[in-house]
């Protein structure tokens, strides 16, 4: 019986895990759930699942979720604020923590409980973009595992000799193949762009997301910054990944190798696919997907990204080769402008602009450290705030 601590449960990573462990209550028990103003949903999954802990990020909704847990009866302490969130990924009881948390909001969690020697499957990717090759690093001296979850990075996983182990080298990795779906507007013209609505960009075609990743897939920044994930998690340069457009998003990546051989990992677009797989890691577990129909599929496409109608992926790509803060400079402008979009201040097709403005305005410092780090994130949001 492993002990979990879920952040961002009511997320759709956290919904997405809780069915996967509905499927092994015999192999996984919920020690803490945590979200940030959700209490309805949060309450639900207390009363089901009994964990230790709950937490909250936001007060009032914390203050809530204590009195109705009160009256019900339960046992669940509820914890408030963010940093809650640090003290449930390092707890000792804890043995897998599933970072589901969205945005750079996840760093510090993430980083706790790396220093805690946990097993991390990180679903959200910010932290990773920040401050990748030292988390990744704290890892090994820490003797944490880091799991991927998000799909694409779990199929490259999955595709690597023991998941990676010994090298790009020494495996005989030759490239890594990035796919993406092109989002909701791969064929929209870009002179349409200024009249997407909010509500357009987070109709995804495959995948059920939420409001955030969603728009950034539209942009394909999404998959930008996959690409500074990648180079971290799998200690490549950005010239290493090619990123690649596959419309069905049934092959979540692939791994060629110098004999010429390419791997793929295929799967239907769920991600209870890659959750129960980092999950049950090194074996292999039921996940409650429905299986493929190869017949059915008939064919796939493939597609080179157009990175003049999507400048996010030149942006990320350019952040990658730089490295240092800039990769934060970058997630932080990102956050902000599509926070701006979703409340209707900004355009679609303003988001890139205020990205780039930011990564010309703002010093990049090469050290990168976790208070550089974090000083470029908030020199970041302030500059583009001021813009908005």
């Amino acid at each position: 019986m492993r002990s979990v601590a879920i952040l961002g449960s009511t997320g759709s990573i956290g919904l997405s895990t809780l069915d996967v462990i509905r499927l092994h209550s015999g192999s996984f028990h919920v020690f803490a759930l945590s979200a940030n103003v959700n209490v309805d949903d949060l309450f639900a999954q207390c009363i089901e699942f009994a964990p230790a802990y709950a937490a909250m990020a936001d007060e009032g909704s914390a203050i809530s979720l204590k009195s109705r847990l009160q009256q019900a009866g339960s046992k669940t302490q509820v914890l408030q604020g963010e940093a809650s969130n640090n003290y449930l990924a390092s707890h000792a009881e804890v043995d897998i923590v599933v970072a589901g948390i969205v945005g750079a909001i996840g760093l510090l969690p993430t980083l706790a409980a790396v220093r805690a020697g946990k097993t991390i499957l990180v679903a959200n990717k910010e932290p990773l973009v920040m401050l990748g090759s030292e988390i990744m690093l704290e890892a090994r001296d820490h003797q944490a595992t880091i799991v991927p979850v998000d799909s694409e990075h779990n199929a490259i996983f999955q595709c690597m000799p023991k998941g990676g182990a010994g090298g790009m080298k020494q495996s005989g990795i030759e490239k890594i193949l990035l796919t993406g779906s092109g989002g909701p507007f791969r064929e929209t013209d870009v002179n349409d762009f200024a009249a997407i609505t909010p509500a357009q960009a987070c109709a995804h075609p495959n995948w059920e997301m939420g409001r955030k990743i969603s728009v950034d897939s539209a942009t394909m920044m999404n998959k930008g910054l996959e690409l500074i994930e990648a180079c971290a998690l799998f200690d490549v340069s950005p010239d290493f990944v090619q990123i690649v457009v596959h419309p069905q998003s049934i092959i979540h990546s692939m791994v060629q190798y110098v004999d010429g051989s390419i791997l793929a990992q295929m799967g239907a677009p769920d991600m209870r696919t890659p959750i129960a797989h980092a999950l049950g890691w090194p074996k292999r577990i039921e996940s409650g997907t429905e299986r493929l129909d190869l017949i059915e599929l008939a064919h796939f496409d493939f597609q080179a990204p157009d990175e003049t109608k999507f400048p996010a992926l030149r942006l990320a790509r350019a952040a990658a080769q730089e490295g240092g803060t800039l990769p934060a400079i970058l997630n932080a402008a990102n956050e902000v402008a599509v926070e701006a979009f979703l409340s209707e201040r900004i355009g679609f097709e303003r988001i890139p602009v205020f990205i780039e403005s930011a990564m010309d305005n703002i010093e990049s410092k090469q050290q990168r450290t976790l208070e550089s780090v974090l000083e470029a994130d908030q020199l970041t949001r302030t500059y583009v705030e001021n813009l908005l």
